[in-house]
């Protein structure tokens, strides 16, 4: 636009330019769809500080949150996957995993270790949805048995993270689906020598994995509203022609239905978890 001076025929112009917001300032829930500070969310744990909505959490930075600080120590970790189908499609199984490793800085979709929460020893295992959606292959699965198995072998408890979507993953066929009872076997081991299990569910928890290791836990415990189930809502739906009820497949849900022991805030996970191994080694 155009202002022209009062004693001359000499103007200024005025730019209708706004300067822009550099990206990653915001975050919009994907719940609410309220926008907040990214980093205000990322200092309340990826927590929606508007409707408490929790949000996916890296690997690394869930056993921030539940292990003493400087205690976790990673096993297992040069572990790699191989290509036993060869797979090819829009992109290859082995271009897929270099570009998930390059996105996270993960060689897999699962951590484990041995730590401390509350100054009690565990083992402990997270899967990360943002590698392949958290898909369990041979890498993931023999993580996670071998997780255990030091677990019953030390007489610790076990403490399984679980965030995935993807379920057993397609692209090793049936190598992937032999991990749900591979783990399985491990931790009825680890029952059977009397140690506590404890499932934490995050969303999404889903497919293989909710039907596998995820779903046996001594205890079953869920972040708020998180996706939990096998097949997705849709698939359900189209399968029965019916119409399912509102907030199925969330915690809320599975609670109320019995299919969880209780629903926890990200903030009060590690207490609560400190608070079960005590309940159950008889400590005061």
């Amino acid at each position: 636009m155009s202002l022209f001076g009062k004693s001359s025929n000499t103007f200024v112009r005025v730019s209708n330019k706004r300067k822009a917001i550099p990206d990653g300032i915001w975050l919009k829930c994907p719940e609410c769809d309220e926008p907040s500070y990214t980093k205000e969310v990322e200092a309340n744990s990826n927590v929606c500080p508007k409707c408490n909505f929790h949000m996916t959490l890296s690997a690394r930075k869930r056993i921030e949150l539940l292990a003493d600080t400087g205690t976790f120590e990673e096993h297992d970790a040069a572990m790699l996957s191989c290509d036993p189908l060869d797979f090819k499609g829009v992109k290859t199984y082995k271009d897929k995993l270099v570009s998930d490793q390059k996105i996270t800085g993960l060689l897999d979709a699962a951590i484990t270790g041995c730590c401390k929460i509350g100054g009690r020893p565990v083992a402990l295992a997270v899967t990360d949805s943002q590698f392949i959606m958290g898909s369990m292959g041979s890498v993931v699965g023999e993580r996670i048995a071998r997780a255990v198995e030091y677990a019953t072998k030390n007489k610790i408890p076990v403490i399984i993270v679980s965030g995935s979507g993807g379920g057993a993953r397609m692209y090793e066929g049936c190598i992937s689906l032999m991990q749900m009872a591979k783990t399985c076997a491990a931790l009825s081991r680890h029952a059977c020598a009397r140690q506590l299990y404890i499932s934490v569910l995050t969303n999404p928890t889903m497919g293989g994995i909710m039907a596998s290791f995820a779903g046996v836990g001594d205890i079953i415990m869920a972040e708020p509203k998180a996706l939990l189930g096998f097949a997705g809502p849709r698939v359900i739906e189209q399968t029965v022609r019916q119409k399912l009820p509102k907030g199925f497949q969330t915690s809320e849900f599975m609670l109320a239905h019995g299919m969880l022991d209780m629903i926890v805030d990200r903030k009060d996970m590690k207490a609560a978890i400190a608070k079960i191994i005590d309940f159950s080694s008889g400590s005061k």
